[in-house]
């Protein structure tokens, strides 16, 4: 366990179809660009330890590993939630590499649908939409 967050099996992780094909280019030492390895790492941190996420990281072929334990101790700094679809085929658009392997499909890559977070990621996020509310009546 690590700061209270139970690791499981990377097989979990490819519950979800963006961290599946994000998993897979890694494994083969492509490039995943930098909005990849910032989703991967944004998802990933609920899932695997620092070790285990920064050695999936390494393996891309343009990012070392100081690299992206730099990238993990970041996202970890600023508490990043795992982004939604729609910022992920955002971001996709600027970059060459394809994070989600299939934009046809209006249910693909929504990574709160097909993976289960810890209870503190669902409670962050609605205290910011109530905040958001409050703030514009």
């Amino acid at each position: 366990m690590e700061r209270g967050r139970e690791t499981v099996p990377v097989d979990e992780l490819r519950n979800s179809d963006v961290m599946s094909h994000l998993l897979d280019a890694l494994d083969t030492g492509q490039d995943i660009g930098h909005y990849g390895r910032l989703v991967f790492t944004m998802v990933g941190r609920h899932f695997m330890d620092e070790d285990e996420l920064v050695g999936y990281l390494s393996k891309d072929k343009d990012f070392g590993e100081q690299e992206a334990r730099a990238l993990y101790l970041q996202v970890e700094g600023h508490d990043y939630n795992p982004p939604k679809r729609d910022k992920i085929l955002e971001w996709q658009a600027q970059q060459d590499f394809p994070i989600c392997p299939n934009t046809d499909d209006p249910n693909a890559c929504n990574v709160y649908r097909d993976l289960r977070f810890p209870d503190g990621i669902y409670e962050h996020i609605q205290e910011f939409y109530e905040e958001q509310a409050e703030a514009h009546p």
